[in-house]
């Protein structure tokens, strides 16, 4: 659902962090934090239930060695979707998305006056499409990707409701889920209205 843009903003402040204001993000749907546990059950059972000749010199059974080399596979992803952040650092907002999916942007690159608060399943145009340079699982997509409507994007997207739109002015844009975007909106459009000073 689409929201006006003058909506009050969320009761929750953002903590003070000593590199900036940080603003939580909307935690992970219960679809991702199960995915790659899943896969990994899935995993070993492939590896447990496929035939294989073992030789008696073998020093470890392959039931042994199975659940390690397929932990293997999830382990990684599964610590980079612990590391996400929206930080508003002096005049920019830098996102982290899985640990190694990063951006920065001056506020004053954004067009916030067309920013706004919107449902994903409803604005099928902002969805993302092609993934350019990330990662994405059920629920979760992180880095930079290429939207329906042929616009590229950075996104941390951890629901579909709720998202936060920031235009940029280049005609890019940043889709982020934070946990309240009425308060991140807020902070930002009274940012770029603060005098500067010099």
């Amino acid at each position: 659902m689409d929201r006006a843009q003058g909506d009050t903003p969320g009761v929750a402040p953002a903590r003070d962090t000593g590199e900036g204001e940080a603003f939580a993000v909307a935690p992970l749907a219960g679809r991702t934090r199960w995915f790659l546990p899943g896969l990994w059950l899935l995993l070993l059972g492939v590896a447990c239930l496929a035939p294989h000749g073992q030789a008696t010199t073998q020093p470890v059974p392959v039931w042994l060695i199975a659940p390690f080399a397929c932990a293997l596979a999830v382990v990684g992803p599964y610590i980079l979707l612990q590391y996400r952040s929206i930080v508003l650092a002096g005049d920019a907002l830098r996102v982290m998305a899985a640990s190694m999916f990063t951006h920065s942007v001056p506020v004053s690159a954004l067009d916030l006056a067309r920013a706004r608060i919107l449902d994903l399943d409803e604005h099928l145009e902002y969805r993302p499409g092609l993934r350019l340079f990330g990662m994405s699982l059920p629920g979760f997509t992180a880095g930079h990707c290429l939207l329906r409507n042929r616009r590229r994007a950075f996104c941390l997207l951890t629901r579909r409701d709720r998202v936060l739109l920031l235009p940029r002015r280049d005609g890019r844009y940043l889709l982020l889920s934070p946990e309240d975007p009425h308060a991140l909106l807020s902070r930002l459009r009274g940012l770029a209205q603060a005098p500067h000073r010099d």
